[in-house]
C-alpha cells in the first residue's frame, strides 16, 4: 500500500516511523518531510498547505492512503478535498477540525454538552476585553481563537501580563486573523495530560495518553510553543484507569457524539 504522510514536524516523523514498520506499507512518501523522515521515506517537496499539489501527487503516484498531520491543512479542508476526489484519507473533515481550529467553538461545544471545563468569556472588542481583564481573577489565560502554531495560549501571571496579552492578540494582531476573537479563561491548577482517541463517527477508541512540555524554557518556564518535548505514558500518580475512564465518559464520548449530531 502506497502511503503519503503530510507534514514536516516531529509528529509526522513519528507517524512515518510507525507506518514504515507495517508490512502493509509498500512505499512511503512524506510531504514535505524533514531530515528524520528522509531516512525512512521519500520526501516530496510539496508544502502541507498546497492542497491541489498534494492531490495531484497522490493521484499521479497511485497513493492508496494519505495521513494528514498538521492543523492548518485540516482546517482548510484537505480531507474534504481528497474525499471528493475519491481518495482514502485519514483525518478530520473541515467541520470536525473546528474543535482544534476554533477555541471559541470548542468552548461553546463543551459548555453545551456539560463537559468539565474552565469558565471563560469571549471577546472580539479590545475595549471590552481590556475592561474584563481589569477585574477578572489572576492568574488568567488568554487564548487566541484560531490556529497559532501552538503559541496562541498565554498564561498571564499578573494583571499587567494579561493586559499586554489582550493587546497583542486583538489590537496588535500578533497571531493575525487567529486573534479576531479572544477567549479569556479561568486558570486551572494541576497536572496537564494530553489524551487522544480514534473516532469513526460511532466509536471512541482512546490511545495512550501523554504529557506535553510546551513552554520554551528549561524548568517549564516562558511562553508556550507548539511543543518542546513529551513523554508517554503519564506518571501513575496523576493518571490511572479511573481517571482514564472518566475522561472517556465525561469528555470524549459526549464531544464525539455532539459532533456527529452536528454532521461534522
Amino acid at each position: 500500500m502506497k502511503t503519503l504522510v503530510i507534514g514536516n514536524g516531529a509528529r509526522e516523523h513519528a507517524i512515518a516511523w510507525k507506518l514504515d514498520q507495517s508490512e502493509l506499507v509498500s512505499e512511503l512518501f512524506v510531504a514535505p518531510g524533514n531530515a528524520g523522515t528522509a531516512q525512512i521515506a521519500r520526501n516530496v517537496p510539496i508544502a502541507a498547505t498546497d492542497m491541489e499539489g498534494l492531490l495531484d501527487f497522490a493521484i499521479n503516484n497511485g497513493v492508496d492512503l494519505t495521513v494528514v498531520g498538521p492543523e492548518v491543512p485540516l482546517a482548510n479542508g484537505i480531507v474534504d478535498r481528497f474525499q471528493s476526489a475519491g481518495l482514502p484519507v485519514f483525518g478530520p473533515t473541515q467541520a470536525a477540525a473546528r474543535i482544534e481550529s476554533s477555541k471559541v467553538f470548542s468552548k461553546e461545544l463543551m459548555l453545551a454538552e456539560s463537559v468539565p471545563t474552565g469558565q471563560a468569556c469571549t471577546f472580539s472588542s479590545y475595549k471590552e476585553a481590556r475592561a474584563y481583564v481589569e477585574t477578572c481573577s489572576i492568574p488568567t489565560v488568554i487564548k487566541a481563537d484560531g490556529l497559532a502554531a501552538g503559541k496562541g495560549v498565554i498564561v498571564a501571571e499578573t494583571r499587567e501580563d494579561a493586559l499586554i496579552a489582550v493587546r497583542d492578540v486583538i489590537k496588535a494582531r500578533l497571531f493575525g486573523n487567529a486573534g479576531n476573537s479572544v477567549l479569556i479563561e479561568e486558570f486551572l491548577q494541576g497536572q496537564e495530560v494530553s489524551v487522544f482517541a480514534f473516532v469513526d463517527g460511532e466509536y471512541v477508541s482512546p490511545m495512550v495518553a501523554a504529557c506535553d512540555y510546551k513552554r520554551v524554557g528549561d524548568g517549564n518556564v516562558g511562553p508556550n510553543t507548539g511543543g518542546m518535548g513529551s513523554f508517554s505514558p503519564p506518571r501513575k500518580d496523576h493518571w490511572n484507569r479511573e481517571i482514564e475512564a472518566r475522561v472517556r465518559r465525561e469528555i470524549m464520548e459526549p464531544v464525539a457524539g455532539a459532533m456527529v449530531r452536528m454532521g461534522c
